[in-house]
């Protein structure tokens, strides 16, 4: 027999969880708006976290517009901390889900380079569908990328590297390049790591 108060608290708590959602993902919309208001073309960091590497990333290329985008806000805290006092007026980091980022993106705006740098293995095979490495992703980041921009991903976990390269070399938006790896920053996640796997992809799907 359904337990109809429990029932009626699930659909309201699955309503107010809907209604969270839609209104972060406005917000994130009209951030993105005035951030990208113009054409431009940007580098972006999927899974950021503490913003070592893009803020030495934006610093090293103060031409280049950089973008760092983490799931974890207290990690967003941190990188906005690094940005302030290395003031750095070409990096920015965003708290938000990547695909809800992937999303929110003005028409006008696309990538000019792709970091993901030791991203949630997710180990367990019943878990594998919340990597952030999937074929729709690909798809997805491919249409904000255009032919020639570069993908450069790194893990510690080489299941999950060798799964990637076989996904890539799979796909018809992406083909791997052996090219080196573009700039080193020692990262919170690479220094506890005993060893990394690296690969880099370029783009063959038209410009957007």
């Amino acid at each position: 027999m359904i337990d109809e108060r429990s029932f009626m608290e699930n659909l309201t708590r699955t309503a107010e969880h809907v209604v969270r959602i839609n209104q972060r993902r406005s917000s994130l919309s009209n951030t993105l708006a005035l951030l990208l208001s113009a054409p431009t073309s940007f580098v972006l960091e999927i899974g950021c976290g503490h913003g070592h590497f893009l803020t030495a990333y934006a610093a090293a290329y103060p031409a280049k517009l950089c973008v760092g985008v983490d799931i974890s806000l207290d990690r967003i805290e941190r990188g906005m901390r690094k940005r302030n006092r290395a003031k750095l007026a070409n990096l920015h980091f965003l708290h938000a889900d990547a695909r809800d980022f992937l999303d929110a993106l003005p028409a006008s705006a696309s990538f000019s380079t792709i970091f993901i740098l030791f991203p949630d293995p997710w180990p367990k095979r019943r878990h594998h569908k919340n990597r952030i490495m999937q074929p729709e992703f690909l798809a997805m980041a491919a249409k904000r990328a255009g032919r020639g921009t570069r993908l450069h991903f790194r893990t510690d976990y080489e299941p999950y590297f060798r799964d990637t390269e076989k996904m890539i070399e799979q796909h018809h938006d992406w083909k791997i390049v052996a090219e080196p790896w573009p700039f080193e920053q020692l990262t919170v996640f690479q220094s506890r790591a005993a060893a990394h796997h690296s690969l880099s992809a370029i783009c063959q799907a038209p410009a957007p």
